[in-house]
């Protein structure tokens, strides 16, 4: 079954090829809906000329959502991945899209518009190869991802949940390897109020808004546990409006990261139990927990099982790892869908100017994909009940 799916994926690297320089050719910064559109019509068109029935999910705010389907009856696999890029306009005239020694370089290759390519590639192997009677899968290409999947996240949940298993077409792991827990991404606001006094003549009268939030930040670093997998990171931090003045206003702005769904709500529970330390002042928390955390779970881990077994029906191996970043598949893991991370290209550099992708392993770890979704749409792909 994974020999005429590998041999059509090499036999269509120059169709993979000119999918990826097309759209890496839109830039498509998050916060510019045109920019994202055109991308994202870009994608609908290849979808469709692949023989894929497209939906569009407008939004008015933000980039267009899409849902491109193949298939009828049967498991579904839906492959989730984004067009958005962190890029601002101009870039790619400081970042050619060019390939040089091995790579592939330029603004939004590994995050992630090879991924997205290597999807429908992946994707035309299995159902022009090997023609399944029944069985569905999904492309969900999103506009958002990089600013939280604010106007995504319900259509990538309710896609999750009509699914049997989600794929996400993110990076891989430095080297390889794919992706089977992620932690959960939170951010909280601390406003601190004080009274503001004359720091030379009436300091008794002051209370110092930023004298309570160096002590709340200090309150903070007992919740920061790296060995626990607790990160808690102070990133931001502003207040007062001269030197001699008591100040009245302070604030910080907070990163942090959970393994766990447990530990996510031990952290949660003790910034909402921050009061204020000093005499008079006030503190005001918001924000929390955007993303929860994709755990290992029984689901992910018979995923997992699934891929070393394609893998090894192509003569390949493949690894699993863990990483603080967070996707999309945060949010359908959080479901109790089975997901599995990393499926997408191999790479560095995400976010960076030195962001590029390894061209050797672009065609084995597309064969690597395409043999994973035959493997589920197959009687051989059974995986854990879960609730519906």
């Amino acid at each position: 079954m994974s020999q005429p799916l590998e041999q059509f994926c090499q036999a269509h690297e120059a169709w993979l090829h000119e999918v990826i320089d097309a759209l890496v050719s839109i830039e498509s910064p998050t916060d510019d809906k045109a920019a994202v559109d055109r991308c994202g019509t870009e994608f609908r068109a290849r979808a469709s000329a692949a023989g894929l029935r497209v939906r569009i999910e407008p939004r008015p705010d933000a980039g267009d959502h899409t849902v491109a389907e193949i298939g009828e009856g049967g498991p579904r696999i839906l492959l989730v991945g984004h067009v958005d890029t962190v890029w601002p306009h101009g870039q790619i005239a400081r970042m050619p899209l060019e390939r040089r020694d091995g790579k592939l370089w330029g603004p939004g290759t590994l995050d992630m518009k090879v991924g997205v390519s290597m999807g429908l590639l992946a994707t035309r192997a299995v159902f022009e190869t090997l023609r399944p009677g029944a069985g569905r899968v999904a492309m969900l290409v999103t506009s958002d991802e990089e600013t939280g999947s604010d106007t995504s996240r319900a259509l990538i949940e309710a896609e999750a949940l009509a699914s049997d298993a989600v794929l996400v077409l993110e990076p891989a792991l430095a080297g390889g390897p794919l992706k089977t827990s992620r932690k959960g991404i939170g951010q909280y606001h601390l406003a601190v109020t004080g009274v503001a006094a004359h720091a030379g003549v009436d300091p008794r009268k002051g209370v110092s808004a930023i004298r309570e939030l160096a002590r709340q930040i200090l309150a903070l670093e007992a919740l920061h546990d790296l060995d626990r997998g607790v990160s808690v990171n102070v990133g931001v931090v502003g207040g007062g409006t001269r030197p001699n003045v008591v100040a009245e206003e302070a604030h910080a702005v907070v990163d942090v990261r959970a393994p766990s769904l447990d530990a996510a709500a031990r952290v949660d529970a003790a910034f909402r139990a921050l009061r204020p330390i000093l005499p008079g002042a006030r503190l005001a928390i918001t924000g929390g927990f955007e993303r929860p955390p994709m755990e290992r779970s029984a689901g992910v881990a018979a995923l997992y099982a699934h891929a070393q077994a394609a893998a090894a029906s192509l003569g390949q191996t493949v690894q699993e790892g863990g990483t603080g970043g967070g996707s999309d598949g945060n949010f359908t893991a959080a479901l109790g869908v089975p997901t599995l991370d990393g499926l997408g290209a191999v790479g560095d550099g995400a976010h960076a100017l030195h962001e590029h992708v390894e061209l050797r392993p672009l065609i084995p770890r597309t064969a690597l994909l395409a043999a994973l979704i035959a493997r589920l749409l197959s009687p051989e792909g059974v995986l854990p009940a879960r609730p519906r």
